[in-house]
């Protein structure tokens, strides 16, 4: 089990969820809302929520500079819904992906599946005005697609999902997050 404790981005959107699920599972949990949060942590996890809120409350804060420096250090990023937004190459920049906001349309068109997501294996997919990859490095492992689309990615130590494992209690991707710190 991870020793320090694990970050949850705390400005806006599903960060009691995230918290919840990853105490579950056995970790210390610090909500970050500013540098100084981001101090010994083992990895961090941005949630799903509103991406320009998310980007207003980082730039308030003075958080981009030490979230990228934070992803350099090689710790686990694990990005969820807006989180995968706030990670791409036209915000925070470090996944080496575009995501295009809402791409499934609006809040009436969010849907559930059931969703094969590599080194996981199938899960319970909740899609809530959802991102999904548009552009794509190279470098870049697609873990999941939905209609050709990547929906599931990682780049070294970053991963970003398009959907809410939170929202139904799916901890397998949290899991393998806290296995990664």
């Amino acid at each position: 089990m991870v020793n320090l404790p694990v970050g949850v981005l705390a400005l806006q959107g599903a960060v009691g969820s995230h918290a919840g699920i990853l105490r579950g599972l056995g970790a210390k949990v610090r909500e970050v809302r500013t540098p100084a949060h981001l101090t010994d942590l083992a990895g961090l996890v941005i949630p799903g929520g509103e991406s320009s809120v998310m980007m207003l409350g980082i730039e308030r804060e003075k958080l981009a500079e030490p979230l990228r420096e934070f992803a350099s250090s090689g710790r686990p990023v694990l990005g969820t819904c807006a989180g995968m937004i706030v990670l791409d190459k036209e915000h925070l920049g470090l996944l080496g992906v575009v995501a295009e906001r809402n791409a499934f349309g609006r809040q009436s068109h969010s849907f559930e599946c059931t969703l094969p997501v590599q080194e996981v294996g199938t899960v319970h997919a909740v899609f809530i005005r959802a991102p999904r990859v548009v552009q794509c490095s190279t470098d870049v492992a697609v873990l999941a697609e939905i209609d050709g689309y990547p929906v599931a990615v990682q780049q070294g130590n970053l991963m970003a999902i398009s959907f809410h494992p939170e929202l139904v209690g799916e901890t397998r991707l949290h899991r393998r997050f806290l296995d990664s710190c």
